[in-house]
């Protein structure tokens, strides 16, 4: 009792009942010390001493009791000293049981109506799993890669994230914190067998966790952190605390969180929310939660609980008690001080530096394709595509046993060759990880016998079978694509461009692109990545969110977390709807490229009208399109005769995997092979079609397969180059018409999303995803909220979005010097390489009346990306040993490495062994039954064994002296999920004395003091303005005339299906009878 004025008074004794290390951190004693500062307020702890050994009768006497699980917490004995003193209980004890266990927190949640991800449980001792490449089926409901596998103890934290094999496979295992780590990367992507599980569909989330802490039925606080799933790297501050920042809930998010609280009957409560689609989830519920570092919060909760506490124990005392503490006015500088607002900005580009694409054409007869079709087609006419391992393994299965019938002496319809060649690009890798390889069968109307007649007039050679198919038989076409994968010199140009890309938002970091990584970790940031169903634009995708937000790791857990896939609306992958609009084009083009004298300013202008700079420029270097056609045939060929002879010359050494990416000798014989064979048709003229996929190999040779010495192919390359020069842009249309036409069909529903994207933000409503500024005041503009959209995709949409801004008519009613200058250097533009970029960047001049024309104005960047092949830096990828993959992951670990150059000048070949413990001799088969025992370079790709190949443990020399390498964001341990390997690869960074004139990512430390520069890595060319400042009603109108409504997509896209046959290549075959 105390005694106020004379007068004795009430004390109210607050029990705390839970461990020490729970009573004693910091949040807790932050909460505590206020509830002190009341005068009718008592604390009383209980230590541990008396919660573990002391019997409840004599634990200390209190009025409320604050009492919470943890681990080695007697909640038992705590429930029954409630029962005996029967104190205000602020946290009911015996529903904590079920915080215990996640199957009841899941039961509690649906039956109270608040939405979780779609799960299954699986209780140890049920029917086992019924476990798939890509997919589980748990007790009757099937859940699809990407999902969630959840321990059903709640204080097992140890969460796995299966990742599908066409991101790489694999899983994500998250763990409670341990130091700046709180989940990791395992090539291992098989459920758990030992234990209960819960299994639910996975979230993405932008990458991002909102942890909710309720105080009360009425007051929630909600957090936002970088989701462990990402990256694993935990950000933490100067005081080496978890980097959260609070957000603003939702109406929804509000009622949920009351509800919670309600329903666990815990007045102190977190739980996990994911945003995805729109949409909000409970993915978790923890019981007692406090946040960790907002003052802002512990005035709201200590006052709450005191209020609580009052009530109910001593209502006399409620209603006199002073507030505790003001609430914090917190201080906006006046945002209008800044006048001219980034609110969106619109990004497209190109996929990165890629392997040459190949496809092969064969038709089959056995039975077992026949099957196959069978088994996972619908009827004869429906097409399959084969891309999960289990299906490639089938076929590889029957490639096998056709080349094994061969070897028996016995016959087979199919052509040996082309078997041969099925199954070694099935073999390729080791394994089937990543997406590189798939393998399409569909039906064909009959030719009658012309089979053998095809196939000498193709120029195919001879594989030994002398019948051919019969009249009546139905043809199976088995369609076999492989290559045009993301390369590792890809990945770092998508990367570097990332980092380089955080310097187009306002920064307040001094320039040092920090500014960005604020602005999005501090929710005002909308950012949404896109990219088409291709796998190489997935994984430039991913390589880029990585280099933008700053992450560590592989790209598996970005791709899954970040990228959202275009497979529903086509929006980036829909070039199909115009082939017949494009094949009449090249019919055009592929007879005006026949000529065989040289060409006249009026044959320039009829294969050119739009007069286009750089393509009248490279019609004149060509001169005669005929000779030079034959000029590319001839070193073709040439280069095919060299290959083929080195080829006689190894034997089956030839069979190894010597070069980039782990193409072997024969492989690449096989690829000039079928160029030299494609070029040319039965009547002596060229098929200008192939030109492109010429210019593609000999550009993808010199630049990564230098040690091949062939000296062919720089010739070949600067007359190629000028071909493709004229042929790749008029594939899209000659006039201005048909590029307009043909623009319009590809892009029209990226055009319809550009619009909503630039409308949003001239009519937004109130967004949920905010920071909300009364709980922080770190910021000068706490209100500034900018959309970024980025659109990954391929040549097709980079050659429209072009030819749209050059010939749509941005400026229709009036010429505009600005953009009449933009249009003529965009003219001297060549080739639109990987990488190429469209920045749209959409600003608001709040001096402006929101009616007038001038508020809202769009600036437009371009690049073509990177430059020619003698330019670009080139990284080599490396294998690593499972031994040194954690060690190299450590920001903190100096390596001793060397550039790629200098890594080729130092030793001898490598030996790769793979490593079985079950082996005498140190080999063990690979997943196709393969033992591979190699010497190969350094640095050359490998067949990947068991997951991962060993490397001989061998001592790299010191770097250049010219070159640098920090802490930070230089040791980038990569997962290749092309083909599901991992490599190392160290950035590099040039000084001022480098003579490369350009410079790569400095550390995030050395950023940190405002050092940093512009990376950029070497052979990439930088953004440059087209227009500063484009009326969005300009601008809108555009895209509003260009775009198609999807009606009318839907009416073309019928329109190419019914004029277009099953089997038939529309324009080989036009092509073949116009000559």
């Amino acid at each position: 009792m105390d005694f106020v004025n004379g007068e004795e008074r009430k004390k109210v004794v607050v029990g705390v009942c839970a461990r020490s290390k729970k009573c004693e951190s910091r949040p807790m004693q932050e909460i505590l010390t206020r509830l002190k500062r009341h005068p009718a307020i008592e604390i009383v702890v209980f230590s541990d001493d008396i919660i573990l050994n002391e019997p409840v009768t004599s634990w200390p006497d209190c009025n409320s009791l604050i009492s919470f699980y943890s681990t080695g917490f007697p909640l038992d004995k705590a429930i029954e000293y409630v029962e005996l003193r029967k104190p205000f209980v602020l946290n009911d004890l015996p529903t904590q049981y079920n915080l215990q266990d996640r199957r009841r927190v899941y039961n509690v949640l649906r039956k109270n109506g608040i939405e979780t991800p779609r799960y299954a449980v699986y209780n140890e001792g049920d029917e086992p799993v019924d476990e798939k490449a890509d997919s589980i089926r748990v007790d009757g409901v099937e859940f699809p890669k990407p999902f969630v596998e959840k321990p059903t103890n709640a204080e097992d934290h140890n969460i796995h994230i299966y990742y599908p094999c066409e991101a790489g496979g694999g899983s994500q295992r998250l763990f409670r914190k341990v130091g700046n780590k709180s989940s990791e990367y395992s090539t291992e992507g098989r459920i758990r067998r030992r234990g209960s599980f819960i299994y639910e569909d996975f979230k993405a989330t932008d990458g991002t966790d909102v942890k909710v802490y309720t105080v009360g039925p009425d007051y929630a606080h909600a957090e936002a952190r970088k989701s462990p799933a990402l990256d694993g790297r935990v950000e933490r501050d100067k005081q080496g605390k978890e980097i959260r920042y609070p957000v603003i809930l939702s109406a929804k998010e509000k009622q949920m969180a009351r509800i919670i609280t309600l329903a666990f009957g815990q007045t102190v409560c977190g739980f996990d929310l994911l945003r995805a689609n729109g949409k909000s989830y409970v993915c978790d519920v923890n019981g007692f939660s406090f946040v960790k570092t907002s003052q802002k919060y512990y005035d709201d909760c200590s006052h709450i609980l005191l209020g609580l506490i009052l009530s109910k124990v001593a209502p006399e005392l409620y209603s006199s008690s002073p507030p505790l503490k003001q609430p914090i006015k917190w201080q906006l500088r006046d945002e209008l001080e800044d006048k001219i607002q980034l609110r969106c900005v619109v990004g497209i580009m190109r996929h990165g530096d890629r392997t040459p694409k190949q496809k092969m054409k064969m038709e089959v007869f056995h039975e077992k394709f026949h099957e196959l079709v069978k088994k996972y087609g619908k009827g004869e006419q429906q097409q399959i595509k084969a891309k999960s391992p289990s299906q490639l393994k089938e076929v590889l299965t029957i490639a096998r046993y056709l080349l094994s019938q061969v070897e028996e002496g016995k016959y087979v319809r199919e052509e040996i060759y082309k078997l041969e060649r099925l199954k070694s690009v099935l073999e390729m890798y080791g394994s089937f990880s990543g997406i590189n390889r798939k393998v399409q069968f569909r039906y064909c109307r009959p030719k009658g016998s012309s089979y053998t007649k095809h196939r000498k007039s193709s120029g195919e050679p001879s594989s030994g079978n002398v019948f051919g198919p019969k009249k009546d038989d139905r043809v199976l076409l088995l369609i076999l694509k492989w290559g045009g994968e993301l390369t590792a010199t890809g990945c770092a140009q998508a990367e570097s461009l990332g980092r380089e890309f955080r310097l187009l938002y306002p920064d307040e970091e001094g320039g040092s692109g920090l500014g960005f990584l604020r602005l999005h970790s501090t929710y005002r940031h909308d950012l949404k990545i896109y990219a088409s169903d291709e796998g190489r634009v997935q994984m430039t995708a991913a390589a880029f969110a990585k280099g933008l937000l700053a992450l560590e790791g592989g790209l598996t857990p970005v791709l899954v977390s970040l990228v959202n896939t275009d497979k529903t609306n086509s929006m980036l992958d829909n070039s199909n709807n115009g082939s017949l609009m494009m094949d009449r084009v090249k019919l055009k083009l592929h007879s005006l490229m026949q000529t065989k004298k040289d060409l006249e300013e009026e044959d320039r202008i009829r294969v050119a009208p739009t007069k286009t700079a750089s393509l009248l420029s490279s019609l004149e270097a060509v001169r005669n399109p005929f000779e030079a056609c034959k000029t590319v045939h001839k070193l073709v060929c040439s280069i095919k005769d060299k290959l083929e002879a080195r080829v006689e010359r190894e034997g089956l050494s030839s069979y190894e995997c010597k070069f980039y990416h782990g193409e072997s000798l024969i492989l690449m014989a096989a690829r000039w092979d079928k160029l030299a064979r494609d070029l040319i048709t039965k009547n002596d003229t060229f098929q200008i079609s192939k030109i492109p996929d010429i210019y593609d190999c000999v550009k993808y040779d010199l630049l990564h397969n230098k040690r091949a010495e062939v000296h062919e192919w720089r010739q070949l390359h600067d007359i190629v180059s000028k071909l493709a020069d004229v042929i790749v842009p008029q594939e899209y249309g000659m006039t201005e018409t048909e590029k307009v036409e043909i623009s319009q069909v590809i892009c029209s529903g990226l055009l319809r999303k550009m619009r909503a994207d630039f409308n949003h933000n001239v009519a937004q409503s109130e967004n949920e995803n905010r920071l909300d500024p009364s709980y922080y005041d770190g910021f000068d503009s706490p209100f500034g909220h900018i959309r970024t959209r980025l659109y990954f995709t391929s040549e097709s949409h980079v050659h429209s979005m072009l030819n749209i801004l050059r010939h749509g008519g941005l400026f229709p009613d009036r010429v505009n010097a600005e953009w009449e200058y933009a249009l003529l250097k965009l003219g001297e533009i060549p080739e639109l390489n990987y990488m190429t970029r469209f920045v749209f960047r959409l600003y608001e001049d709040t001096t402006k009346p929101l009616e007038s024309d001038a508020r809202y104005f769009v600036k437009i960047q371009f690049s073509p990306g990177a430059r020619r092949w003698e330019h670009i830096e080139v990284i080599e990828p490396s294998e690593i040993s499972s031994e040194n993959e954690t060690e190299v992951s450590n920001k903190t670990r100096d390596y001793e490495g060397a550039s790629s150059r200098r890594r080729r000048k130092v030793g001898k070949a490598s030996l790769l062994k793979t490593v079985d413990s079950e082996s005498d001799d140190g080999s063990s088969p690979n997943e196709f039954g393969l033992s591979i025992i190699k010497e190969t370079p350094t640095g050359v790709a490998r067949a990947q064994v068991r997951h991962r190949c060993q490397v001989s443990p061998r001592r790299a020399p010191s770097p250049p002296p010219r070159l640098s390498l920090t802490d930070k964001n230089q040791l980038v341990v990569e997962r290749k999920l092309s083909y599901g390997r991992m490599m190392v690869r160290a950035d590099r960074e040039c000084n001022q004395e480098c003579d490369c004139g350009s410079g790569s990512e400095q550390s995030d430390k050395s950023s940190t003091s405002g050092k940093s520069t512009s990376p950029r890595l070497r052979g990439m060319n930088p953004l440059i303005d087209l227009h500063s400042g484009v009326p969005l009603s300009q601008m809108d109108g555009l895209l509003r005339r260009i775009a198609l409504t999807t009606e009318q997509e839907a009416a073309l896209k019928n329109e190419n299906e019914d004029q277009t046959g099953p089997c038939e290549d529309v324009l080989s075959s036009s092509s073949s009878s116009k000559s």
